[in-house]
């Protein structure tokens, strides 16, 4: 993988784990990841004059990818309700990409080398070892985040498809942004009403629009990435994500770390390594 590419989706994992630390510190999660969802629509809206449509073979990706965005999130509240953070993240995180790298030969026909598929494991191990210090999760939180990681997975190929065939990476994750925050706010009307919604958006605001253009260029990166580097490589190195969410936690959040999280650091960084050297 070029070296450019890999500094730009580790930048990209870095705007993910910011926008998950905006949600983590906000009152009531299943609004907050509403509000992102929307403040990355309205991060896109001024570009989209800019940029050319997508090509029709796209849309229907765009349709399905935002299906799933809307049960990717409707997932993490409930993993989160479930089980703790530090075991359910993880999983969720980690396994995705392990499916991927088991599947994308059958899926796209690609093949990675023995570096990348070294670097790849190496990063997906990294990950899943942050889940011995939360070893005491519940069985049902447990079957949540491994069925999200489903769910990533899932989105990760449509929407890296998606990207390939619309002819502009860019605009297809502009436009794919536009559909999921509509689901998820109808959702939360529904279950909540209106006037509780328009309560929280008005006070939160803010939060939505710094974590919504946080998110929305993390995944451009990704899917731009996509378009010039195996998927399961891509997918594997964006989730170093958590890497940096560890370091949030110490040095922003104030919370103590295991030594789990430091010999998970290290795993993940030993794989971002592989994977360029290989």
């Amino acid at each position: 993988m070029p070296l450019d590419v890999i500094l730009l989706v580790l930048f990209g994992a870095f705007l993910h784990a910011t926008w998950n630390a905006i949600i983590k510190a906000g009152t009531n999660k299943s609004l907050d990841a509403a509000l992102v969802s929307a403040g990355g629509a309205v991060a896109a809206l001024p570009f989209l004059p800019f940029l050319p449509l997508p090509q029709p073979t796209a849309w229907p990706f765009i349709g399905a990818s935002a299906v799933l965005q809307f049960a990717y999130f409707q997932l993490v509240a409930a993993a989160y309700r479930a089980g703790d953070i530090g075991l359910v993240y993880p999983l969720m995180r980690g396994c995705a990409p392990l499916l991927i790298t088991a599947t994308s030969g059958f899926v796209l026909n690609e093949s990675l080398s023995g570096g990348a598929l070294i670097g790849t494991m190496t990063i997906c191990a990294g990950i899943l070892t942050l889940a011995f210090e939360a070893r005491s999760g519940s069985k049902h939180a447990i079957m949540l985040a491994l069925v999200n990681a489903c769910v990533i997975a899932t989105y990760t190929y449509v929407d890296g498809i998606g990207a390939r065939v619309s002819g502009n990476a860019v605009s297809y994750t502009l436009w794919m942004a536009l559909l999921p925050p509509v689901l998820l706010f109808a959702w939360a009307i529904s279950r909540r009403g209106l006037l509780a919604v328009a309560i929280h958006v008005r006070y939160n605001w803010w939060r939505g629009l710094i974590g919504g253009t946080g998110s929305i260029a993390s995944y451009g990166v990704a899917l731009w990435a996509m378009t010039k580097a195996p998927v399961a490589t891509v997918a594997a190195l964006r989730e170093t994500s958590i890497l940096f969410a560890l370091i949030i936690s110490v040095l922003v959040l104030k919370e103590k770390a295991s030594p789990w999280r430091y010999l998970a650091g290290v795993i993940i960084a030993s794989g971002g390594l592989i994977l360029k050297l290989g």
